[in-house]
């Protein structure tokens, strides 16, 4: 049985919870076993000096859908404490806001994913908490796809954006734990962190921690989207629907210039691991291709240890390009507060991924030509694992 940080908080009872003022960043995750809610839990520990609460993107209660959808600042009813935004018109706490709190706590469930943005809310609070000297103290969660896989291309310094704080690759592998610790020394934040790690995390996937599942965004409804999501979130940086507004959002893919049935032969002979296709045709409740039909596939995992997502999804975007290359295109800025980059580069991280598709180049090359960054990162990132 898995103990988050969260539920280990009580029991370790670490000093600065007894004395100290009580800033916390979560959302609608942020719970414990019988979910319960983190703002309940550490309210019934610590009573009025929880002075704050700060939520990352979709908001604190996950009702706000993606890019852009920004979500106003508010007050918490039931704690009467303030609400502050951190998606929306900033992305980083205010000076102000942190005034009269002396330790901010992190609990946010992530997918182990770089472009998912909880991690880069959690490292600009830290840069923040080190100018005003604030401790941080992250609760430790599971990462859903695992900690084991790594996988993609590393960010390149001159793209890092809200969806890529630091040099990892798509399919990182660590926990937000771990990652805080990474940022700190990487990204040369210094801030005062400790982190309350797990107990009985063996770095598996979420179906073997027995913790209940609590979407952490509106188009990750269960651990499996994570994995897929993995991959086909490169889908967002074209004009294919990755299946936004379906109730299998990064499964299926489309667009209604596709015919899935070219698509479907065309894939079944590119040998991809873990991973079958079906022809599938959907029409989109909202996001790209709202209300018309869109014709391309579901991606069914049938093993997730071998699946590859980020291969999967760049073997996809290649076919279709290939195949429909007049209708095919790249999605236009603004992508998530950025106005100029395109939003595949800013995704993929590197702009050579966009530039090799182009060219032609067979993804299972890219993967080869990656390996060895891979291999540094896989060194780099072990002095920073908790388990």
């Amino acid at each position: 049985m898995v103990k988050t940080g969260l539920e280990r908080l009580k029991e370790i009872s670490p000093s600065w919870l007894k004395e100290d003022r009580i800033g916390l960043l979560c959302h609608q995750a942020s719970v414990d076993r019988g979910l319960r809610h983190a703002k309940e839990v550490i309210w019934e520990i610590v009573g009025d000096r929880l002075k704050a609460l700060f939520s990352p993107q979709h908001g604190l209660w996950g009702e706000r859908q993606a890019n852009m959808e920004g979500s106003p600042d508010g007050w918490d009813p039931q704690l009467g404490v303030p609400v502050y935004s951190l998606y929306g018109q900033r992305r980083r706490p205010k000076r102000e806001q942190l005034e009269g709190i002396d330790t901010l706590v992190v609990d946010l469930q992530d997918v182990g994913v770089r472009t998912y943005t909880y991690a880069t809310t959690m490292a600009l609070c830290m840069e923040e908490a080190a100018k005003v000297g604030i401790r941080v103290v992250v609760l430790d969660r599971p990462n859903p796809i695992g900690g084991e896989q790594v996988e993609g291309n590393l960010l390149k310094e001159g793209l890092r954006s809200f969806v890529g704080y630091a040099p990892l690759p798509m399919r990182h592998g660590m926990t937000m734990g771990e990652l805080a610790l990474f940022f700190n020394t990487s990204m040369k934040i210094g801030a005062e962190l400790e982190v309350i790690p797990m107990e009985g995390w063996g770095r598996k996937s979420f179906e073997d921690t027995g913790l209940p599942w609590v979407m952490p965004s509106p188009n990750i409804p269960a651990p499996e989207t994570a994995l897929t999501y993995a991959g086909q979130v490169l889908l967002e940086g074209t004009n294919l629907s990755e299946g936004r507004g379906t109730t299998r959002p990064f499964e299926l893919c489309g667009a209604p210039y596709i015919d899935a049935s070219l698509l479907l032969k065309h894939l079944e002979g590119k040998g991809l691991p873990g991973v079958i296709f079906r022809e599938a045709h959907f029409i989109p409740t909202f996001d790209k291709w709202e209300g018309e039909v869109c014709h391309g596939v579901q991606v069914h995992v049938i093993d997730p240890e071998a699946f590859r997502p980020y291969l999967t999804a760049l073997t996809l975007i290649k076919a279709v390009m290939e195949l429909w290359p007049e209708e095919f295109s790249w999605r236009p800025p603004p992508y998530e507060y950025e106005t100029s980059r395109l939003p595949f580069d800013l995704i993929s991280g590197d702009p050579q991924v966009r530039q090799w598709l182009e060219e032609g180049m067979d993804p299972f090359q890219m993967q080869q030509l990656w390996e060895e960054e891979l291999q540094y990162f896989s060194e780099e990132r072990s002095s920073f694992l908790l388990y």
